[in-house]
This record gives C-alpha cells, structure tokens and sequence, in this order.
C-alpha cells in the first residue's frame, strides 16, 4: 500500500514530465506531484499544498539537481509575472514539449494511429530569435500601495494585484521608454491610475502597438472617464512621445467605464497622428486600429499562413470559405491564389476591417459575411441558389480554443469540399473535432505545428484533411 501524503509534506521528487499548461510532474514512489516552476529532469525538495489520494499539487521549495534543459530566464521577472511558463526551458526543449503536446492529443483524443500521426507529421516551425516577437503589448497601471509609485506590468493571477515589469522581453524595446515616459507624463500632470476596489477614476492600460515592417508605433490610453485627460495634458503628452520617436504615427484614447476585466472600451479617439497603423504580411499590407484584432506575432503568422495556402493546393479558379475570418488575414492570403474566397466573422468591425484590407490590397474576389459561422454557413447551405459556393473546393478554419460547433462540421461535410484546411490554437479540441470530420469520410493528410508564442505553452497547428473518395 502506497504511502498518504498530507499538507505541508516535504517530499524529494523527481520532474519526470510536463503537463499541458507547462507545470512539472514529479514522481514520488509511485505517487504524482504537479509542481509550478519545475523543469522536466529536475530533482527538486517540494511542499504539498493540496493532497488528493493519487496525486497532489505541490510548491518548489529548493532545486537540489537542476535539470540539464534548464536556463537562466532571460527576463528577471519571469517567475513572478507567469507570462512566460517556459523561459527557464531551453527552446529546442520548448519546441519538443509542444510538438509533443499537439502529437499526443491528436492519438489520445483524435483516436489516430500514433506511427501513422508520426509518418504525416512536418517539422515544428519554430523562431530563430524566440524573443522581441510581440507587435501588441496591454500593460495595467497601478499604483505601488507602498511607495505611492505608479506602476505597469501585468496581473497576477486572478486578481487586480500588478506584477511590475519594466522590460517585457516578448516585446519590443521602445515598449520600455514609452512607459516610463507616460509616468512620467502621468506624474507631471498628476493624473493617477484607476482603481478597480475603490472605483477611482483613472488611467486603466497602456496599449502599445507596431508594425514591424513599417516600424510605426501607436499608443492607446485606456481611461475610466474622458475627463481624466485635459488638453493641456494632451499636448504634453504629445511633445514628449514625438521627441522620443519619429515612429510614434498615432495617438489615442479609449474610454472604459465599466468595471470589468475587459480591456479596451468600444471605441477610440485619436488626439494626435493618424487613426491606424500599417503592417505587412508577407506582400499584404494591412491598417490596424486600437481595437483591431492582428496576430501578435507577425514573423510566426506568415508561416503560419503559408503553411495554410501550400495545404489549400490553390491553382487560381478554386471557390474557398474562410470561417472564423477576422480581418481577413488567411482570406486575403487565399485570394492571390483562389478564384473567389467566401470570408465569415462574428464581430462586424472585424469584416470591416476585412473589406477595407481587401480594397487596399486590390483583391475583389472576397466576399465577407457578419456572423456565426455554425450559423452563417447551414443557413447559406440551405437557402442560397449559388451552387458553387456551395460546393466549395476548400474550406479553411481557425475557430476560437473552443473548436468547432457540430452544426458546422456536418454543414462542412455535406459542401464536401476536396480539402479542409484547419488552423487551430487549441490542439486538444483540433483533435476532439478532426475526429468527427474523420468519421464523415475525410482523411487526415499532414499536419504541423507552429510555435507562435515562444516562451509559453500556446502553440498553433495546420492540418490538412482530404476527402476520401474511394
């Protein structure tokens, strides 16, 4: 009989996996440990926080036997912020935990043939230089209860409680002079931080945004109040960001009164400079607001996307659907290649947004449609008289980490288009849903992973799907 572990055990153990959210496993004769902050190889002294009869979570309490995949984590706040669960992880040790992550939940719950998943599997696509990739950064103002200081940084977990970071190592180094300018800004003006407990009107987040082909930075104020910012203020602001950077091109405010974890308010207000920004994507060029959505990490997305496109097989007259559209990033890659695309997207600012990239890039063989797509796509199926689009050649998917709806994957299967190409954020329900379009007659083809977060334990898949026609 195994040994009953309690609260407050010290325990020596041995990290000999990683589960899906990057917390080590250790094994104790026989018993499991989940311990944060671990490193697969680690020998480590922990303390148990929460018993359960075969396994328990415990804390890092001392490193006896540092693993050999261990390193020193390039940002000093590492630990404490918890953005980054990788960073004291090697990152060839990074790419094999999640092309591992994506391959055992495509057999565990895909039900595929491990050396059949093994035989179609490409390359993991990982980044030369795993840091400075984040064009997007939301940094939290707060105050320092102690000091009186205003700080930015990122949340703790579950609470309104700022892990000061000066540097975020993810992203850009203008990032860091900005900040400290806007305190400075802030300190000046005497204009303070909101505060989510006590409801005082305030600055709530900075948003910092760039283009990395263009290099032009925005900068977004996010306030509880308009009144927070008086033009007096305003031009301040303005001079001192403008003798920092020429490529400072926008500068903005949106308001948020609600008292919500929710960012950004529904609009914005620009004070100085242009309404957008411009970036590319490989030869697509694309304006961005401060409430567009755009992946963070342009370098990663054009592999990621042209990982798509090689698997559309695309040779100019193919009809395509794009659910789950956004702005229209995948569309538009489709339609160099496709004869017309069909784009389909919840939120109407994001088809605008579509629409507008569209026209700039001179593609007029796009279509885009508001709504649900496991909406959008039974209703056109059933009462639309276009019967080629209806009988798509490809459909591409990048849905939310929920995956897909049912009512989709069965409209999918009956367009029958030859080939589904599906980009996913969440293997575990890429995997719960291949399943299904498996089981209505498609065959699983290739499939890759793409590591578009370095130094988390996020991670995109592409995989391609072909009608079995036998």
């Amino acid at each position: 009989m195994s040994k009953i572990y309690k609260k407050d055990d010290l325990l020596t153990a041995e990290i000999v996996d990683m589960d899906a959210e990057g917390m080590g496993i250790g094994k104790v004769d026989g018993y499991t440990v989940f311990v944060k902050d671990s490193v697969v190889g680690d020998i480590c002294l922990v303390k148990i926080m929460k018993a359960k009869k075969n396994y328990a979570y415990a804390h890092l309490e001392e490193i006896k036997v540092p693993s050999l995949f261990r390193i020193e984590p390039k940002c000093p706040r590492a630990k404490a912020c918890g953005g980054c669960q990788l960073q004291a992880i090697g990152y060839e040790k990074q790419l094999e935990f999640k092309r591992d992550k994506v391959f055992n939940n495509l057999v565990r719950i895909g039900g595929f043939d491990s050396e059949y998943i093994k035989s179609i599997e490409e390359t993991i696509l990982g980044m030369e230089e795993p840091f400075r990739y984040r064009n997007k950064a939301q940094y939290p103002v707060g105050l320092n209860e102690k000091t009186g200081e205003i700080i930015t940084g990122f949340y703790a977990g579950h609470s309104h409680s700022i892990i000061a970071v000066e540097d975020c190592v993810l992203g850009p180094e203008e990032y860091k002079d900005i900040i400290k300018i806007i305190k400075e800004w802030m300190k000046d003006s005497q204009i303070y931080p909101y505060n989510y407990d006590k409801k005082v009107d305030g600055i709530r987040h900075i948003l910092l945004r760039k283009g990395f082909s263009t290099n032009e930075i925005m900068v977004c104020l996010v306030i509880s109040k308009r009144n927070v910012i008086k033009d007096k203020n305003v031009d301040n602001l303005i001079t001192m960001l403008n003798n920092y950077s020429k490529n400072i091109k926008s500068i903005s405010i949106s308001v948020n009164s609600e008292n919500t974890n929710v960012i950004m308010g529904n609009s914005y207000e620009t004070l100085w400079g242009e309404d957008t920004i411009e970036d590319y994507i490989g030869d697509l060029k694309f304006k961005i607001s401060p409430l567009s959505f755009f992946q963070v990490n342009p370098y990663q997305t054009k592999r990621l996307y042209e990982k798509a496109l090689e698997y559309a097989s695309l040779t100019g007259g193919e009809t395509v659907w794009d659910l789950y559209c956004g702005i229209g990033t995948i569309s538009l890659f489709l339609a160099q290649k496709a004869g017309h695309v069909y784009g389909v997207e919840i939120i109407k600012e994001a088809i605008d947004d579509a629409k507008t990239n569209a026209k700039n890039n001179n593609l007029t063989n796009t279509t885009f449609m508001v709504g649900k797509a496991e909406e959008v796509l039974p209703e056109f199926y059933n009462k639309s008289s276009d019967t080629e689009a209806k009988s798509p050649d490809v459909i591409v998917v990048d849905p939310p980490r929920k995956g897909l709806d049912e009512a989709c994957i069965e409209t999918m299967i009956k367009m029958a288009p030859d080939r589904i190409v599906y980009v996913s954020c969440d293997s575990a329900t890429l995997s719960r849903d291949l399943k299904l379009i498996a089981d209505g007659g498609y065959k699983l083809e290739k499939w890759c992973a793409c590591d578009q977060f370095p130094q988390t334990t996020h991670v995109e898949t592409v995989v391609l799907m072909s009608r079995d026609k036998e």
